[in-house]
């Protein structure tokens, strides 16, 4: 199969004044996080006080550990980001341990430096669009170059083509029935352009590559 480059497109703009999905998002997931937080702490009380441990028990402490993770990397990826807001290298590695739960893709990140949010945002709904190529197990990259330019890809025997999105994650038109789960690739563009940037995509039979 012969690799295919998406052509750039007329670069998003980003609409002014505020954010009003990102403000929502980043409300839900901060005050989702508090109850799962309790949630678990309330399972480690019933530890300390001796009592036998049970399948039941074992489920929900897991169900609200991979809620939590979940959360803190939809809240990077969907939520609000501030210009000049900056996310330490270290939270950024603990929302990515959250989004490696259950996820069939492997993650090699290779920035070890702290991110603007805006930055973080874009490298995150990134990683979600390649996730949702990767049904039967592979591995993502991502990179930064000296000037910021950021590489992420995705390498994977068999992935899943969704030649309906790509293109809306090069900044193309998002269709009037694109899916909740697929918002990941209208929303990709718009993060870039707030780093004044274009998103490309290279796409072939076992590698897909994202660059801003």
């Amino acid at each position: 199969m012969t690799p295919r480059s998406q052509p750039a497109v007329a670069r998003p703009v980003p609409a002014e004044g505020p954010d009003l999905p990102a403000l929502v998002a980043s409300r839900i997931c901060h005050d989702l996080v508090s109850p799962l937080g309790a949630i678990g702490n309330g399972l480690e009380l019933i530890e300390m006080t001796g009592a036998p441990g049970k399948p039941e028990m074992a489920l929900i402490g897991e169900s609200a550990a991979d809620a939590t993770a979940r959360i803190r990397f939809f809240r990077v990826a969907f939520g609000a980001a501030a210009p000049g807001a900056a996310i330490g290298a270290e939270e950024v590695r603990s929302a990515l341990a959250g989004r490696a739960r259950g996820s069939r893709m492997a993650l090699d990140w290779g920035v070890r430096d702290s991110l603007t949010r805006l930055e973080a945002k874009a490298a995150f709904l990134a990683l979600a669009c390649l996730e949702s190529a990767c049904a039967y197990g592979g591995t993502a990259r991502a990179a930064r170059d000296g000037d910021g330019r950021w590489t992420l890809s995705l390498g994977a025997a068999r992935l899943r083509t969704e030649d309906a999105f790509w293109p809306v994650a090069a900044g193309g038109p998002a269709p009037a029935d694109l899916p909740s789960s697929a918002v990941q690739f209208a929303l990709l563009p718009l993060a870039a352009a707030s780093l004044g940037r274009v998103v490309t995509i290279d796409r072939g039979a076992t590698r897909i590559a994202v660059r801003f």
